[in-house]
């Protein structure tokens, strides 16, 4: 893998999917398998109770800058301050919402956040760390 990393000024052309936050392993960041009561990783071994799994962002955008598109993914704490809460917390607003309005799909994002996040990111320019 390439380590020279750089910075890159980039318009966002696009959200390339509609789920925001993801159950994170602790230890290592790599999603969780949940089922109803226990989550396991498969990367580390990791496990526990369904309820005490941790969320994090992930956020997979196309982008381009004056000569090029791009597919990237923003993970993590860094999307806090766009989506005004944590992943842990706005995953319990997905929840609740769903939880309300019927939806049988656990990872579904109302439609309402996803017109959200695409209203903030699609035609806004960013500088990404790559």
């Amino acid at each position: 893998m390439n380590s020279v990393r750089g910075l890159l000024a980039a318009s966002v052309i696009s959200v390339q999917n509609s789920c925001f936050v993801y159950p994170a392993c602790q230890k290592c960041f790599s999603r969780l398998i949940l089922d109803s009561r226990r989550f396991n990783c498969l990367k580390c071994g990791c496990t526990g109770e369904a309820k005490d799994a941790s969320y994090r962002y992930r956020l997979s955008l196309k982008i381009a800058d004056t000569n090029d598109l791009f597919d990237i993914t923003v993970f993590g704490s860094c999307l806090d301050p766009f989506f005004g809460v944590t992943a842990e917390n706005l995953q319990r607003c997905i929840q609740d919402f769903n939880q309300l309005s019927g939806e049988t799909n656990t990872d579904a994002s109302p439609g309402a956040l996803v017109q959200a996040v695409e209203t903030c990111f699609i035609g806004k320019r960013f500088i990404f760390g790559v």
